[in-house]
């Protein structure tokens, strides 16, 4: 099910006008892609912010613009890093019935038994990429980790078959890495005897 945000159109113009916008609650934006010229639209901050939280960011939206409605996904948010607010959204207008490649967060289920044991959880990729049709693409990817033990990683092969939308990212991509945690002590002490043998 799509989100429904009203958009306006917008003048492009100085910086003072887009800092106008905003003032009035307005986020400035930009909708390009299927069937449609790259237009500057302008959207409710606090709806947008709403269905962001409601139903995260890779929703498909439906934009109502001059009473056409226009199927989009978030192509990219820009924010404001002394703020917690968004200052530029860059919206992508799709083909439902076509495939489209996003990123989807990795999100980790269950205690890992390395973790449990002692072992530091890596996790040095966040996102997978993904093919999937607009309506089936999922918030988040659920990954298993409990039975991961110390010395253990995941990677896509060892998921690619138990998730229900096509990986794009090689069979290599890690995922997650449990690693000893007297490995980062042998360096530790390593380091330290060095230093000792210097002096």
């Amino acid at each position: 099910m799509s989100t429904v945000l009203s958009v306006k159109k917008r003048e492009t113009g100085h910086r003072s006008t887009l800092t106008q916008l905003r003032k009035g609650g307005a986020i400035p934006a930009v909708i390009y892609g299927y069937k449609l010229d790259s237009t500057p639209i302008s959207i409710s901050a606090k709806e947008f912010v709403k269905s962001i939280q409601r139903n995260g960011q890779n929703s498909v939206f439906s934009l109502e613009l001059e009473g056409q409605k226009v199927n989009a996904v978030v192509s990219e948010i820009q924010q404001c890093s002394l703020k917690d607010e968004v200052n530029h959204v860059d919206f992508l207008a799709i083909n439902m019935a076509e495939e489209l490649e996003a990123d989807v967060p990795i999100k980790l289920m269950g205690q890992s038994v390395g973790v449990s044991e002692g072992g530091i959880l890596m996790q040095p990729n966040l996102e997978l990429k993904v093919k999937v049709k607009p309506a089936e693409l999922p918030e988040s990817i659920d990954v298993d980790i409990s039975t991961l033990k110390i010395g253990e990683s995941l990677t896509v092969k060892d998921i690619r078959d138990h998730i229900p939308v096509e990986v794009i990212d090689e069979d290599d991509y890690i995922l997650v890495t449990i690693i000893a945690p007297a490995s980062v002590e042998e360096e530790t002490i390593d380091g330290v005897e060095e230093q000792d043998k210097n002096k």
